[in-house]
């Protein structure tokens, strides 16, 4: 299973897009994420900025992440490189 955030999510459209970590080649690509891929109770909705865990799958026009869930908060998870010079620049 893969971790990563979610880069945005429009409740209206039920659609968004998960940011995967970063991967040892430093590349990453934006995941279409549907609200039907999403597993929770109730409402299934995304935030921007929230920590999730999903499976990868190619979809017609690009890469999904499906059985997307609320990642749990760990100490010590280490920071991403874009997060470490967001920090810095602030």
């Amino acid at each position: 299973m893969a971790s990563g955030k979610v880069k945005w999510f429009n409740n209206v459209k039920g659609y968004g897009f998960v940011i995967e970590d970063g991967k040892e080649d430093g590349k990453t690509e934006d995941l279409f994420a549907h609200f039907s891929a999403i597993q929770m109770e109730g409402y299934k909705t995304l935030k921007a900025g929230q920590r999730v865990n999903f499976e990868i799958i190619q979809g017609p026009k690009g890469m999904h992440a499906v059985n997307i869930v609320d990642a749990p908060a760990t100490a010590g998870v280490k920071e991403t490189k874009v997060e470490k010079s967001e920090k810095q620049r602030a």
